[in-house]
């Protein structure tokens, strides 16, 4: 069973919104990252209360450590229900299986109805056009952990960004005028699609395990 961080002695309601974020040696590699994004959602048609944000940097500070024990390159999981009640729990990591560009696309999908509630989408599929990043994200969309990660990396690189809020429609309709996808998670991290994979990528995967590994030797 998973390890419970900061339980409090309720029963949590129906749950309206949940965080999954990635662990690597019982460390929060993008923390400062997630918080933000945090901040930036909505629950009931409401921001999230900063003194919420404020609880759940604390808990990490004070409980990720021992609470990850069982799983210390896990999944940290904050679940907020429908009154505003949180609970943080800590369980294991499993790799994802389907990787292709047709589940990627329909994961991104998914994602994207989430942020029409939330926000933010944990999700996001990015593709490569013409030596251009472009992502599935509404240009009013708070950027996720991970895609704020990798934002900063392309901007670093000197890539041009471009959102595109109906991306993945047009590919599940057939437009294939790219030639590499990738899904980017605040679980998995950056997942090339196996049948659009290529060298940028890659570069953004290995860049990605780079930031797991440095906390891992910690």
């Amino acid at each position: 069973m998973p390890e419970y961080l900061g339980m409090d002695e309720f029963r949590l309601g129906e749950p309206a919104l949940v965080c999954r974020w990635r662990l690597a040696n019982r460390k929060l590699p993008m923390e400062n990252r997630h918080l933000r994004a945090l901040a930036g959602r909505t629950v009931n048609g409401k921001r999230v209360d900063q003194g919420l944000v404020a609880w759940v940097g604390q808990h990490i500070e004070w409980s990720l450590e021992s609470g990850a024990a069982a799983y210390p390159d896990g999944v940290l999981m904050l679940i907020i229900d429908t009154d505003g009640q949180a609970a943080m729990t800590v369980g294991p990591f499993e790799p994802l299986r389907e990787t292709s560009l047709s589940c990627l696309v329909e994961r991104s999908r998914q994602a994207h109805k989430e942020a029409e509630v939330t926000g933010v989408s944990p999700e996001t599929l990015w593709i490569v056009r013409d030596n251009v990043l472009v992502w599935d994200d509404e240009p009013a969309t708070v950027m996720s952990g991970s895609a704020s990660l990798i934002e900063g990396l392309a901007r670093t690189m000197g890539l041009a960004l471009r959102r595109e809020g109906d991306l993945c429609d047009g590919i599940a309709g057939g437009m294939r005028d790219f030639d590499e996808a990738f899904l980017v998670s605040d679980e998995y991290g950056v997942v090339p699609a196996i049948d659009y994979s290529g060298e940028m990528a890659r570069r953004f995967a290995g860049g990605y395990e780079r930031l797991l590994l440095k906390d891992r030797k910690r």
